[in-house]
């Protein structure tokens, strides 16, 4: 069972609530977020596109600039190679885009996962020279390329990285770390050491749209286009940074959250073709979208075509003016992702059958060998397999050259500091703290396991689940005023969860299963005062009636179901909500989690 720890930051909370006309639970719920000061706290609320970070502030950023303006002027051709996954695809299309619209010789590729891997390799090198490539523009990718970046520079051309990936190093002798930079010609990562933006948890699509904006300007300088056309052909673009911010799982604080909320605005009211198609292949438009739509809806078609086909699909789907043509690719990523979900649930099953049937299970760190598994799907599992354990997971599948695979962590593990402790054992690897990728000859498996157990740094604390309660407040606070105050702190999302609150001693009296998979409960419950509400249960149902059983009996559980029951009294933890039925709005309380 998870733990349950309250957030207990202090600060005026009626102050607060009276300076900004909001209720002192909303005051309470942005502290825990620590966003402290006036201005913070404006900006939390009310913050917009004009409170967004210099461009300029990125390091390299003017001197790659400078590059892409004389190499459009010169008309030389420029190739920009990205990366297969949501993120990737997305800073492909917003740089390609740009640099089209401005006149630019500009082409794109992005990688097979398959046969070309992550990022650049010798062959897309060569290729592009051959094609009489002058520069190479990558994006999402790049930072830890240093051989293929040393011999395209043997080989004549120029090359600008962008990137958001951690920047390799060395340990010195000292302890110390000292950056190993790629011999590009500007290198444009915010978390380069020295680099002077605030934000340094932007994703590769909005390194690229900051790039970007910063070419506009130039180029707007020298009469390509108006300021008015730039402005509006960047707020078109803000849908595709703003999509790849939640695909990508970055934190949702500080800049990322003020361009996702209108990054989401940008995608509903889109003009692009493609983007349009894959809103209405999802059945999705006209309708209010939330991270959740771009997590784990819209996003997961862009992926599914990166992980099962290539995410050069997707990418044609963006750059077409042929509404057709974007509905048959938005149907076939669909398709895809249908797929994908059903070899996914078999890959984890799979996993989660290794692990308890193993010695697997007592791990710190677990190291999953599904040597059958379609390499691409190894991430989604790693996911799946973390949020049952709580631990760090890495997925490893057999690749044409070895072995390959994906690590997604948990808080208290740095995933690729921990890595590079180990780095002699992978001929690649790259990520940052939650989440990392992978090569290594099959027979280096368990000497990474090893490793990563013996190494760990992890105490057993470290593998509980931590739920923080944002208020323990009973149900009878809550007011569809209060709902409508909570969608202030929108977007929801990493780094920005959705509030949450508790209360003891709710009696849940009837139940009926939903759903058409019989995935969702739904329950009439009662406070101590005995004032009923709906309430609705998401998560894992088969969990929740092992739980009744166990403390109340099966005899109860089946009441629940039947004629209802009077002994099933649990605390919650949970989040209200608005249900709007036929016109008619009411409240109710959605669970997250419950305990005796």
């Amino acid at each position: 069972m998870a733990k349950w720890m309250v957030s207990a930051k202090k600060a005026d909370f009626k102050g607060i609530a009276q300076r900004f006309g909001i209720d002192p639970v909303i005051a309470r719920i942005i502290r825990n977020r620590d966003v402290e000061g006036e201005e913070a706290i404006e900006k939390f609320l009310h913050g917009t596109t004009a409170d967004f970070y210099d461009p300029s502030l990125l390091r390299d950023a003017e001197k790659a600039v400078d590059i892409l303006v004389d190499k459009t002027i010169e008309k030389c051709k420029i190739r920009v190679i990205g990366d297969y996954d949501i993120d990737g695809v997305c800073a492909t299309y917003i740089l390609v885009a740009v640099l089209e619209r401005c006149g630019a010789l500009a082409d794109a590729v992005i990688p097979h996962r398959i046969t070309d891997g992550y990022g650049l390799n010798d062959r897309l090198i060569e290729e592009a020279k051959a094609a009489g490539i002058d520069t190479i523009l990558t994006c999402d990718n790049g930072i830890a390329a240093l051989p293929q970046i040393a011999f395209a520079k043997e080989l004549g051309m120029t090359v600008i990285v962008t990137d958001h990936h951690e920047v390799p190093y060395e340990v010195q002798a000292d302890g110390s770390r000292r950056e190993t930079l790629p011999a590009a010609d500007a290198v444009v990562d915010p978390k380069r050491e020295g680099c002077p933006y605030p934000d340094k948890g932007i994703c590769g699509a909005v390194t690229a749209y900051k790039l970007m904006e910063l070419y506009l300007r130039r180029m707007s300088g020298k009469g390509v286009l108006s300021e008015d056309e730039s402005a509006a052909f960047l707020s078109e673009l803000l849908a595709f940074a703003g999509f790849a911010t939640v695909g990508d799982v970055m934190e949702l604080v500080d800049e990322n959250r003020i361009l996702v909320k209108y990054g989401l605005r940008r995608i509903e009211q889109s003009a692009n073709p493609g983007m349009r198609a894959l809103l209405a292949v999802n059945e999705l438009t006209q309708k209010k979208l939330t991270g959740y739509h771009v997590g784990f809806v819209l996003g997961p078609c862009l992926n599914a075509t990166g992980r099962l086909d290539t995410a050069a699909r997707a990418l044609a789907m963006f750059r077409t003016q042929d509404e057709g043509e974007a509905l048959t690719i938005a149907g076939e990523l669909k398709a895809l992702n249908d797929s994908r979900k059903e070899m996914t649930l078999q890959g984890t099953e799979q996993a989660i059958e290794m692990i308890e049937g193993t010695a697997l299970k007592d791990d710190l760190v677990l190291v999953i060998f599904l040597p059958d598994c379609h390499e691409s799907l190894a991430g989604i599992i790693a996911g799946r397999i973390r949020e049952r354990y709580h631990k760090p997971v890495f997925v490893l599948t057999r690749a044409e050259e070895g072995v390959k695979g994906s690590g997604r962590s948990i808080e208290a593990y740095h995933m690729y500091d921990k890595m590079s402790e180990c780095k002699e054992l992978f001929t690649k690897y790259g990520g940052h703290k939650m989440a990392a990728g992978v090569s290594m000859p099959e027979e280096n498996v368990e000497t990474f396991r090893a490793f990563l157990n013996e190494h760990s740094g992890l105490a057993a604390e470290d593998l509980v689940e931590v739920i923080h309660i944002d208020v323990p407040m009973p149900m009878s606070y809550v007011t569809p005023e209060l709902v409508r105050q909570i969608a202030l702190l929108e977007p929801f999302g990493n780094g920005n969860p959705k509030p949450v609150f508790a209360q003891k001693g709710i009696r849940v009296r009837r139940g009926r299963i939903l759903g058409k998979n019989g995935n969702v409960g739904k329950y009439r419950i009662a406070d101590e005062d005995g004032r009923e509400y709906d309430m609705m249960y998401f998560g894992d149902l088969e969990r929740w009636h092992a739980f009744l059983a166990e403390h109340f009996g099966q005899e109860e559980l089946d009441r629940l179901y039947g004629a209802g029951s009077s002994a099933i009294v649990v605390s919650v933890i949970y989040y209200p909500d608005i249900n709007v039925y036929r016109g008619v709005e009411s409240l109710q309380m959605v669970m997250q989690d419950y305990g005796a």
